[in-house]
């Protein structure tokens, strides 16, 4: 197969990318050499997202775009949509060489060498041993000086929309040593974000009794080295107070909140399978932000949900003009077979309860746009350290984050300045606001 190049295209949510980056590394191993040109390899890889139909929709056309621009390649069709749907797939994608779940990436090797040309070739794994797990990564995906770290898969929340456990299975948490091991790793190599995922962190060892994230936490946070710990994804509905008093004494740990809080109306959040409603949600955001006033939190909300009526959206804007929050992302529910949410409504009325949904989203992300704008006028006038992503190409210019801002989902900071480098941390003067973004010169 010529110098051996592969390429892969990752779809999807953090927590692909990590797997990604691990198969990338088992494939290096075997003598695979990375290529970002798709039309150069020898070997395609799609990291497909399957968690609802827009994924899904995207994950197929990104299959048959590369599969058209490189027809001489082997194509695999990899990660969720491939766990959830694998024979489906290899009966009616005949285009693909190989469908691979996600659940025992240390087979990727053996499967690619035994892909036969004009067959394909279907591997949808359980979870090995746990200590029998590759979690070895070489090459990151993303921009420089940020990584992801993910400490478990899958969830016993079981939150009645969503198809993360039947693709994912159950919680289960990554052994303690790996995780550290992992961190040690990241901090070696300089990376200045260390960025915490799973479906809910503070679920981490839960099902083993009692849950040891924040023992988890406060030893990552006690490795030497220059660096700082965001944490994304927390469920609304099992916050561990204590994590603010760990995140007060410990200034490698960000105060950057990602809570999704999906809905506050108790209507739609029972047969969601949550137990909240918009009191809890704004005592929880209260005591976050009396514990730590400089806090930063970002949710998400779901519209169209099974049964959504215009006082359910009405009560929606309420909540996030009220509860202000930095951030908030948004979208459509999707319609899951296998879900508690599935048979609450018929294709029909859900196509018809979404485009309505669209509407709704549109409203609220201009409500939620104002708030973030407002809110990011605090930060004008005031010095921040700055990680740069990446350089503007013929101009001295660079875009970066602040501390405030998540990778990929908030936000950038917009840096004039010369000499700068992606990777590295500045100390930049905030100048302005420009709409959900900062502009910043290096000081």
């Amino acid at each position: 197969m010529g110098n051996r190049l592969v390429y892969i295209e990752n779809l999807g949510c953090a927590k692909n990318q990590v797997d990604a980056e691990v198969m990338l590394n088992c494939l290096s191993s075997d003598g695979w050499t990375l290529t970002e040109e798709a039309s150069e390899a020898d070997l395609i890889i799609v990291n497909t997202c399957g968690f609802i139909e827009s994924a899904r929709e995207e994950s197929v056309n990104t299959f048959f775009e590369l599969e058209s621009l490189n027809p001489r390649a082997r194509i695999i069709l990899a990660g969720c949509l491939a766990q959830r749907y694998g024979k489906d797939l290899s009966e009616s994608l005949p285009e693909a060489d190989g469908i691979f779940g996600n659940r025992d990436l240390r087979q990727i090797n053996s499967f690619v060498k035994g892909l036969k040309k004009g067959k394909t070739g279907l591997l949808v794994p359980d979870y090995p041993d746990p200590d029998a797990e590759v979690h070895g990564r070489g090459r990151l995906f993303g921009f420089p000086g940020s990584a992801y770290l993910k400490i478990s898969e899958g969830c016993n929340h079981r939150c009645g929309f969503c198809a993360i456990p039947l693709i994912r299975g159950a919680l289960r948490s990554r052994p303690y040593d790996a995780v550290m091991q992992d961190a040690h790793d990241l901090v070696r190599r300089g990376v200045k974000e260390i960025n915490l995922i799973a479906q809910d962190l503070a679920a981490y060892g839960t099902e083993f009794g009692n849950g040891r994230f924040l023992e988890l936490l406060a030893d990552i946070a006690a490795i030497e080295g220059d660096f700082k710990i965001r944490l994304l994804y927390i469920h609304p509905d099992a916050f561990p107070p204590e994590l603010l008093d760990l995140v007060r004494s410990n200034p490698k740990i960000l105060p950057y909140f990602d809570i999704p809080i999906q809905h506050v109306s108790v209507n739609l959040l029972r047969p969601m399978k949550r137990a909240g409603d918009e009191e809890t949600y704004t005592a929880l955001v209260n005591m976050i932000r009396n514990k730590l006033p400089e806090s930063v939190i970002r949710t998400t909300i779901m519209l169209g949900f099974p049964g959504e009526t215009e006082e359910d959206f009405e009560a929606v804007c309420r909540f996030i003009e009220k509860n202000r929050f930095n951030w908030m992302g948004s979208f459509v529910y999707s319609r899951e077979e296998g879900t508690f949410a599935y048979d609450l409504t018929d294709a029909k009325t859900h196509r018809a309860l979404s485009k309505v949904a669209q509407k709704r989203q549109k409203k609220l992300q201009g409500i939620q746009e104002k708030i973030t704008s407002e809110i990011l006028q605090s930060y004008v006038g005031k010095e921040y350290d700055v990680l740069i992503e990446e350089l503007i190409e013929g101009e001295d210019l660079a875009i970066g984050r602040i501390w405030a801002q998540a990778p990929e989902v908030d936000g950038l900071t917009v840096v004039m300045g010369r000499s700068m480098e992606p990777g590295k941390v500045y100390r930049c003067g905030i100048t302005k606001v420009n709409g959900v973004d900062l502009e910043a010169v290096r000081i």
